[in-house]
């Protein structure tokens, strides 16, 4: 079926700009989403870190960009990968991606972070991070809205992340997520995980 995101003809997301090329597009959107993280820093999104909460951050970070800011995609969706020899990772059906979001951060919400250790903070929050990308809640933005929920949340629960980590290596953390969430239902499990917590495991350290 036809992308209902795209400009017919193009690969191009529809924007509020009416921008027509992808170099206009990133450009836009490299400075309004860099703006809206930057604020959101300072004053980060109340909320108890459900589906709702979650979906607020894709709004705010987007909101200039896009009318479907904040909305699960519509759509399944595949992205061709290196790290992966052209795979892709395997997306949330966008008909399961509530009710998959509701299960990952009702887990995240229940752990006893107090109680962790450097290590078990690390496996737990890649996991939760991890598990949380994979659903691909939108049709773009989703590295960027989930590194920001979760490291707000990790403020929030005592372990706070160095995210300037993160963004001066953000080509780095979205090969990490790619790698671990390299589970495939055909080839089976292919994940590598150690990526993604080597930097969290920094972010963490770094962030004390």
């Amino acid at each position: 079926m036809p992308d209902p995101y795209v400009l017919p003809g193009t690969a191009i997301l529809k924007n509020k700009f009416n921008l027509t090329t992808q170099q206009d597009l990133d450009d836009a959107e490299a400075d309004f989403a860099s703006l809206r993280l930057r604020e959101l820093a300072q004053n980060p999104i109340e909320g108890d870190y459900g589906v709702r909460h979650y979906l607020a951050f894709h709004r705010y970070i987007f909101q200039d960009l896009y009318d479907w800011a904040g909305e699960p995609r519509k759509m399944n969706i595949v992205k061709e990968e290196p790290a992966l020899g052209g795979l892709s990772v395997e997306y949330t059906d966008y008909t399961d991606i509530r009710k998959r979001l509701a299960q990952v951060l009702g887990a995240m919400r229940k752990r006893s972070w107090e109680n962790y250790d450097l290590d078990k903070l690390t496996k737990y929050f890649s996991h939760d991070l991890a598990a949380l990308w994979k659903i691909h809640a939108f049709r773009e933005g989703n590295t960027r809205t989930t590194i920001h929920f979760c490291c707000q949340f990790a403020d929030e629960h005592g372990f706070p992340i160095d995210r300037q980590l993160f963004e001066e290596n953000s080509h780095y953390v979205r090969t990490a997520l790619v790698a671990y969430n390299a589970v495939f239902s055909d080839i089976g499990d292919k994940s590598q995980k150690q990526y993604l917590e080597m930097i969290i495991r920094d972010g963490i350290e770094n962030g004390k």
